[in-house]
């Protein structure tokens, strides 16, 4: 009888990691490991380190002590321009090449991988029909969309390799309410379709528990909540208690307005 099989290795593993800068400790000591499948959100006040905690996941940062395993290989070890290739990777303001049509900006990691043509010209069209947007916009310039439309080129992009791992930095912070909102709904979609382990940053604790599986809190580098929707809103942290404290107070005023 062969053995039986090992468990796979979490997408993510963060174990002893720290991130110092000019004296001060950015992220503290963070151990955390993220299984496949996983939507995650990374949330806490400003300057709580959770875009330095993403980062550090394909090695834009460099922690000081501590490692970084990525599918169970310590990512110090690995060439990172070979690592971000294979991690899909969307930031607040997208940054799309201005001179590049939309086509082009989302088959920049194939093509960098050098896959032919045709498969690009293939994923391409498939993405455009997962973000939602018409075939006829492969051609256009990013000049010629609106805040909306270029999120889901930026999203559509991050998915163009076929990644395992789908990091987001605020992808949607700058957009107007009911576009985040259309947009969050089809991140998920999207997260379960293309069977990711998602890892989004976040300030907005009341977004992450409506979205994410899984919820941690940052304050001052950190980690002082971990956990489902349900039990990081019943946590009695006070970090936690504050973030959600705002959202909750919008909620009872919007329902007395209501009636």
């Amino acid at each position: 009888m062969p053995p039986p099989a090992l468990p796979a290795p979490p997408v993510v593993a963060y174990a002893g990691v720290s991130v110092r800068r000019g004296g001060t400790t950015i992220i503290d000591s963070v151990d955390l490991a993220f299984d496949a499948g996983t939507f995650v959100a990374l949330t806490g006040p400003s300057g709580a380190g959770k875009t330095t905690l993403l980062r550090l996941a394909n090695r834009l940062i460099a922690p000081d002590a501590g490692t970084v395993r990525v599918l169970g290989a310590d990512i110090a070890n690995m060439d990172p321009a070979a690592l971000r290739r294979g991690i899909g990777y969307a930031i607040q303001g997208v940054g799309l090449f201005p001179h590049w049509t939309v086509a082009d900006n989302i088959a920049a990691v194939p093509w960098l991988q050098q896959r032919d043509s045709a498969w690009r010209a293939r994923r391409v069209a498939t993405l455009l029909d997962l973000v939602e947007l018409p075939q006829a916009f492969a051609s256009r310039f990013p000049r010629e969309l609106s805040g909306g439309q270029a999120s889901r080129v930026g999203l559509a992009r991050a998915l163009a390799a076929e990644p395992k791992l789908l990091l987001l930095d605020e992808p949607f912070g700058a957009l107007d309410p009911e576009t985040r909102a259309s947009l969050g709904d089809k991140l998920i979609e999207l997260h379960r379709a293309e069977g990711l382990t998602t890892v989004m940053v976040t300030h907005d604790l009341a977004d992450a528990l409506l979205r994410a599986e899984r919820v941690v809190v940052l304050e001052a580098g950190r980690v002082v909540g971990d956990g489902s929707p349900a039990q990081l809103a019943a946590s009695d942290h006070p970090a936690v208690r504050a973030l959600l404290a705002s959202p909750l107070d919008q909620a009872r005023r919007l329902a007395g307005l209501l009636g």
